[in-house]
């Protein structure tokens, strides 16, 4: 089984709250509701969970990805995103205009 990790993109979050509803074990929120991430991976009991609040993200600013493993030199090896890849960072949001745009 591949180890995961979860990760936010903070430009993308409107601090929403249901990540930290759905998986409370893994995110708290700020001061200000915005979600702070556990370290490590994501215990495989949660896994389901976790993959349910990177769905069900209004915003797509939660990410589920395999979590880096060290190489045999010691170096940091990884894996590369899992879900949530091809989403742009602003997720659904409408392109910024400018005072003069129509």
């Amino acid at each position: 089984m591949r180890m995961m990790r979860l990760r936010v993109d903070p430009v993308a979050c409107d601090a929403f709250g249901y990540c930290a509803e759905l998986l409370p074990e893994m995110v708290g929120l700020d001061e200000w509701g915005y979600p702070v991430l556990a370290d490590g991976v994501v215990p495989p009991p949660l896994l389901d969970l976790a993959r349910r609040a990177v769905r069900d993200c209004p915003r797509r600013a939660l990410f589920l990805e395999a979590a880096e493993r060290q190489g045999s030199d010691g170096a940091r090896v990884s894996r590369g995103a899992v879900l949530g890849a091809g989403r742009s960072a602003g997720g659904n949001r409408p392109h910024a205009r400018g005072p003069h745009a129509t």
